[in-house]
């Protein structure tokens, strides 16, 4: 298998894991339901698709918070959610670039005893169940919670402020992540008798065999069929000390013909709707393996991140660049539009 032969989509950035990406929204479905469960309480919160979310208990009255990311805010306005008589008042809005708060105000203390998402093949569904607690119990888990986020946020900020990474200046190897795409129980696409999975693979230790081969020490996130969550990539390109995180795979599309490398990087925004719908792909199936993308970007590590994205999604943009000259230099077909944007996980992570 050569490069030439190889149909190939690239997510690349030059140690830019990341940004805040803000997807097509997703609705609120009508059957959702915030209602009593005997002397406590159950959300059931059904969704157009799987999303990330987080949830916490709050003081001062007592409450709770969920948080829905990429969620859009007027639709949970739109549907009559609380039939319960344990929650005293709904409220909703948007608190952060792409998330929405859902907050109910509750008649006295109660602790979690139920939180998780279901996937299916036409949405997601959220169910959280309370019961009644004493006062104690239900300080302590809002304790516990208060230092779960203090502790997300301080990941966050070292991450962003991290002096063990410095800038590559040409006077050491180039170190490169590549990630093949999918694997496991995720095959990815499939069409004309070719899996994503194994292709890509097959693809990916050829390339690391020409990179080495130019000088360059090149790590891999898996070397077999076996399913790697999103998040552990990124860690593994950390862990590494990569200068490069490339992702691979081998896209198909439902309608049309399309062919030719296309370079993603990551934006605000997906810079198309097929763009938008590929990541969606991507990003549903770790969320079917049942990995949990929520502290991929939290509320209070927000600004510590997005200072360390100003600084390296420039390099990504430029890596990018360079890819495609080298693909047109070599006479490698690409994509009319070859470099794209949009809201892969794997370029979330903010160094």
């Amino acid at each position: 298998m050569t490069l030439a032969r190889v149909l190939f989509t690239v997510v690349a950035l030059f140690v830019a894991l990341g940004a805040t990406a803000e997807e097509a929204p997703i609705r609120l479905e009508p059957s959702s339901v915030v209602a009593d469960a005997g002397d406590g309480i159950s959300v059931r919160l059904k969704l157009s698709r799987a999303v990330p979310y987080r949830l916490s208990l709050l003081d001062g009255p007592p409450r709770v918070v969920i948080d829905l990311d990429g969620v859009d805010h007027r639709s949970l306005n739109e549907i009559e959610l609380d039939q319960s008589e344990h929650v005293l008042s709904l409220r909703t809005g948007r608190v952060q670039k792409g998330w929405s708060r859902l907050v109910l105000d509750l008649d006295g203390p109660y602790t979690l005893t139920e939180a998780g998402e279901t996937v299916l093949d036409d949405g997601a569904t959220i169910v959280i169940g309370l019961s009644v607690a004493s006062v104690e119990e239900f300080r302590a888990a809002v304790v516990r919670g208060r230092d779960a986020v203090a502790a997300t946020s301080a990941t966050g900020a070292d991450i962003a402020n991290s002096p063990q990474k410095s800038r590559q200046t040409g006077d050491k190897p180039l170190v490169v992540m590549i990630d093949p795409g999918h694997g496991g129980i995720d095959p990815g696409a499939e069409a004309g008798g070719l899996v994503e999975a194994a292709v890509i693979l097959d693809f990916a230790i050829e390339l690391a065999a020409h990179l080495r081969a130019a000088g360059m020490v090149v790590d891999m996130t898996r070397a077999e069929d076996d399913f790697v969550p999103l998040e552990t990539r990124v860690s593994l390109a950390r862990s590494a000390g990569a200068d490069v995180f490339l992702s691979l795979h081998a896209d198909t599309i439902s309608e049309g013909v399309a062919n030719g490398a296309t370079i993603y990087t990551l934006s605000d925004a997906a810079s198309d709707s097929a763009s938008a719908r590929l990541a969606e792909a991507h990003d549903r199936a770790d969320l079917l393996a049942g990995v949990d993308l929520a502290g991929q970007d939290d509320v209070l590590a927000g600004v510590m991140m997005d200072l360390a994205r100003t600084e390296t999604r420039p390099r990504g943009n430029r890596l990018a660049s360079e890819i495609v000259a080298a693909l047109g230099a070599a006479g490698i077909k690409t994509h009319r539009h070859p470099i794209q944007q949009a809201a892969f996980s794997v370029l979330k992570s903010p160094d």
